[in-house]
């Protein structure tokens, strides 16, 4: 994978992490009765999409890795889930909820790209 020394090399972990302050922000000012529902459910997402990406970094082989990576992409999916429903419930201004949505969008074609790279 070129000059890759570490996930912190990869766009795709720095990017989800730029995506995890969003989420963090963002859900500070949800009810607070969403602080263990949808609040928690957010931040874990989103967290898992980075963690995954560093720990299948970490694994000793491209198949092990991969595996990581697809499943950063599920919690991508879960996350997406999750921002459909914030949008539903028009708890993150518009504005905002693009600016999340676009990011979550390239983490998620980003991932998917490694994995096919990774599968080879």
């Amino acid at each position: 994978m070129g000059n890759i020394q570490s996930y912190r090399d990869l766009v795709v972990w720095q990017k989800a992490m730029d995506l995890i302050i969003k989420i963090y922000r963002a859900t500070e000012g949800f009810p607070k009765t969403e602080q263990y529902g949808l609040t928690s459910q957010m931040r874990r997402a989103a967290v898992s999409i980075a963690s995954n990406i560093s720990e299948g970094s970490y694994r000793g082989s491209r198949k092990d890795f991969r595996h990581f990576i697809i499943i950063a992409y599920g919690s991508g999916g879960e996350l997406e889930t999750q921002l459909e429903i914030v949008h539903r419930l028009k708890f993150i201004p518009e504005n905002e909820l693009d600016e999340i949505c676009s990011l979550h969008k390239e983490v998620m074609k980003m991932l998917n790209s490694l994995s096919q790279k990774l599968s080879i």
